[in-house]
């Protein structure tokens, strides 16, 4: 079984062909096919880290869907000063399924 380390949204992630996964909001539609940058790539073979291996590969994603994460409260207070904020904060996210790793590895 092959599995690709992917990076995308500053994060990395290690992606085997048909999982899902959510992933910093991109900006294509649903339905829409994106190409992902290989970090690394391992299969049968031995990995390949090198540049000139990576420049041949490839890992394409369908997008599934927009989403958004759960509500995050945010909560300052400063005692004895009669501060407080209460704000709160919701993640873009994008769910997407990795169609093919393809290349050497």
């Amino acid at each position: 079984m092959s599995y690709a380390v992917i990076k995308t949204g500053g994060k990395q992630y290690r992606v085997i062909e048909g999982q899902t996964l959510l992933v910093e909001r991109l900006p294509d539609d649903v339905g829409a096919t994106v190409k992902l940058e290989p970090l690394l790539l391992a299969g049968d073979g031995d990995p390949v880290f090198e540049a000139d291996g990576l420049g041949q590969a490839s890992v394409s994603a369908e997008i599934v869907a927009h989403e958004r994460g759960p509500k995050l409260r945010v909560f300052k207070f400063k005692p004895k000063r009669g501060y407080k904020r209460r704000t709160g904060h919701r993640q873009e996210l994008t769910r997407i399924r990795i169609t093919e790793i393809g290349g050497k590895g």
